[in-house]
């Protein structure tokens, strides 16, 4: 049998990072996507350090540009045959009162977090439609159940990946195609340190984010499947 291909945002640092070394690890072809080169590289490296013969391809875009996000889509499709998995790890936390939220501050919440997810997700769908299979983790936040202040558009734009994710197992259960939600706290991430110092949240009130990639990997590996289509919390400590 061929390895499985997954396409995995986020994929330079954090939960995204320690994702794409449990999915190599179990074999899948990679299609790495973020920002920066230089993140996206080192995971790379770590991979093939650690499995020589994986496949590993990256994707330096921005999501915020649908033509782009669609075509890793294409790329995945056209280069290594198709799709199996697509997890939405990448994710911006912009830090602001409800009265210094902006038109910028939306923006920039609501298209990473969920403008990018639901044009890679409707890129996918056709070809999960035509196999009858596929699955999609989408990685959300405690934030979307209860936001800690500050979090007025984070908090928001979270939300509406939860029903992206809803709306998925909806329309996509009779059609093979799996869907799920992890919803994660405080992980200890370079994007959560720069919100949030340790003598305002110490590191052993937060997750790592190996635990809250072993439970994206559970999802994808068939583990729980009583949560499709759920909100999955994993509160921090």
């Amino acid at each position: 049998m061929s390895a499985p291909v997954t396409i995995l945002t986020g994929a330079g640092s954090g939960i995204g990072h320690a994702l794409a070394l449990m999915l190599a690890r179990e074999g899948h072809t990679l299609h790495l996507v973020g920002r920066t080169e230089s993140k996206l590289e080192r995971t790379r490296s770590e991979i093939l350090s650690a499995h020589p013969g994986a496949t590993v391809r990256m994707h330096c875009i921005d999501l915020c540009d649908s033509d782009l996000a669609a075509g890793v889509v294409d790329a995945a499709i056209a280069t290594d045959g198709g799709v199996d998995f697509l997890v939405n790890c990448a994710g911006v936390a912009p830090l602001a009162p409800i009265e210094r939220t902006d038109e910028t501050v939306l923006e920039h919440a609501f298209m990473t977090n969920v403008f990018g997810p639901a044009i890679l997700i409707a890129r996918c769908w056709p070809h999960f439609v035509e196999r009858r299979a596929g699955c999609i983790v989408n990685v959300s936040s405690m934030a979307s159940i209860d936001p800690f202040p500050g979090f007025f558009a984070y908090a928001a734009s979270k939300a509406a990946l939860d029903s992206l994710t809803r709306s998925c197992h909806t329309e996509g259960a009779r059609r093979g195609i799996r869907a799920f939600c992890v919803n994660p706290g405080a992980v200890e991430t370079p994007l959560l340190r720069s919100n949030f110092p340790e003598k305002v949240l110490p590191h052993s009130r937060t997750l790592s984010p190996e635990a809250v990639a072993q439970v994206a990997l559970d999802c994808i590996a068939g583990r729980r499947e009583q949560d499709r289509g759920k909100v999955i919390p994993v509160p921090s400590p």
